[in-house]
């Protein structure tokens, strides 16, 4: 239990020192990644207002068949891609969220990129 909890303490310390720098705006929000052990979560936020703009997870009825793997992992990133672009937004701030860039975190990454997001 004790070694759960220093995991997580420790990514919540790189989420905040990541947070710091990073800020989403209208033109250019902030791409925010989560990641559980059953599911994937990515939205994209606007911090000047406060309003997710866009999501798309493993939780919708689409993609709920969808396991936690690099090549699904691509394919939500391509979700959010397209739902960027039919919102006219070309670039965006990549949030990892105190994740690694490794494995899932940066499948998304990837296929947010071939779907035409620029970060």
């Amino acid at each position: 239990m004790k070694r759960v909890q220093e995991k997580n303490r420790k990514r919540q310390r790189r989420k905040y020192h990541i947070r710091k720098k990073i800020f989403g705006t209208p033109k250019r929000p902030r791409l925010s990644v989560y990641r559980s052990n059953k599911h994937m979560y990515v939205q994209a936020i606007d911090d000047l207002a406060g309003h997710t703009l866009t999501s798309a997870s493993t939780m919708e009825k689409d993609y709920r068949d969808l396991s936690n793997s690099v090549d699904n992992a691509k394919s939500i990133g391509k979700v959010i891609g397209e739902r960027l672009k039919e919102k006219q937004i070309e670039s965006v701030v990549f949030d990892r969220n105190g994740f690694p860039y490794h494995g899932i975190v940066r499948g998304i990454a990837e296929g947010a990129r071939e779907a035409g997001v620029k970060f």
